[in-house]
């Protein structure tokens, strides 16, 4: 039976990755930063399997007391300061967790233990300003967020911590991944849940940014299989995962309002307030390394996410107002 350490077991992937490693046997243990007010809303209907501990990206000494409490085979890296319109307004602090805290993980593994495998989240934020379409492991990074440059730092300190130490680290290159557990501030989120609203009289319309913004959107419960997958192999390696489509924002609004019985073109609109200060206007991914190497491959396509997502949020919201009829 294998251990696993998970930071930020407490968000979409997180919550996902634990229910797969339990699935595999695994013992999970999840860090969580202490705080007065507990948000275990994603890993409630598991929380009784995982062991919780306390540690902080911004802290090396929790680092090292967690893996040596936990005594882990392997350590996946979700915890991040993860929203990128926030990265611009937290530029800092955004590279103290998504940077920095990749550099202080490393380092404790290399105390603790240098033969735990390590996973690390990259993003397709990266890749930014695109250099080539599809992006593939070898693409050129231009990102266009503070966000997306902490994520270059992380991806890079990971390779270099591979190659100076001989250790096992990882990086998956994700693409946009989406589920109802995706936070209401992500776009995908945000219109589903605005449809369900809608529908249900709840909301009247719904502003957007950029609807002409293309992202290569996937399921998160898919793509956590990669990131497991990826520390199964003999060697350690990087890995673009993505679905290889890409979509607009628009598609994604016009998907959930299909699925809602509404006229999105009657419903939205696109405020230029909400736009990126610099926007990423294109990301396609070329997964062909993971489905070759990992076999790995998406499960789910995009119409069958942004579906499942309205429905679970008109199910969350029903059930908070059973009265509702929808218009």
């Amino acid at each position: 039976m294998k251990t696993a350490l998970i930071t930020g077991i407490t968000g979409q992937d997180g919550s996902y990755l634990a229910e797969f490693l339990l699935a595999k046997g695994y013992t999970v243990y999840g860090m969580v930063r202490r705080s007065s007010t507990l948000n275990y809303e994603r890993i409630c209907h598991i929380q009784t399997q995982l062991d919780l501990i306390q540690g902080d990206l911004l802290d090396q000494n929790s680092l090292i007391e967690a893996l040596t409490f936990s005594q882990p085979d392997e350590v996946y890296n979700l915890g991040a300061q993860s929203f990128v319109p926030t990265s611009w307004n937290q530029s800092v602090l955004t590279g103290e967790f998504t940077a920095l805290g990749v550099t202080r993980m490393l380092e404790a593994i290399r105390t603790v233990n240098p033969k735990i495998r390590f996973y690390q989240a990259s993003s397709s934020e990266m890749f930014g300003k695109i250099r080539e379409t599809p992006q593939n492991e070898k693409t050129p990074f231009y990102p266009r967020s503070p966000y997306g440059v902490a994520k270059v730092y992380g991806h890079w300190i990971t390779i270099n911590y591979r190659e100076s130490y001989d250790m096992f680290c990882c990086s998956g290159i994700l693409f946009n991944h989406e589920s109802p557990r995706r936070g209401l501030e992500f776009v995908s989120r945000k219109v589903t849940h605005a449809a369900a609203k809608i529908k249900l009289g709840l909301q009247k319309e719904l502003k957007i940014g950029n609807l002409e913004a293309h992202r290569d959107w996937g399921f998160a419960g898919d793509y956590v299989e990669a990131m497991w997958l990826m520390l199964q192999q003999d060697e350690p390696d990087d890995y673009v995962i993505a679905t290889g489509i890409s979509h607009s924002v628009k598609d994604l609004v016009q998907i959930a309002f299909d699925h809602s019985g509404l006229d999105w073109m009657k419903r939205v609109e696109s405020d230029p307030k909400l736009f990126r200060p610099a926007e990423v206007d294109f990301l396609l991914g070329d997964a062909t390394k993971a489905k070759s190497k990992l076999g790995w491959e998406p499960k789910v396509t995009f119409e069958e996410l942004v579906k499942m997502m309205v429905d679970e949020d008109y199910r969350g919201l029903v059930s908070k107002n059973p009265n509702l009829s929808p218009i």
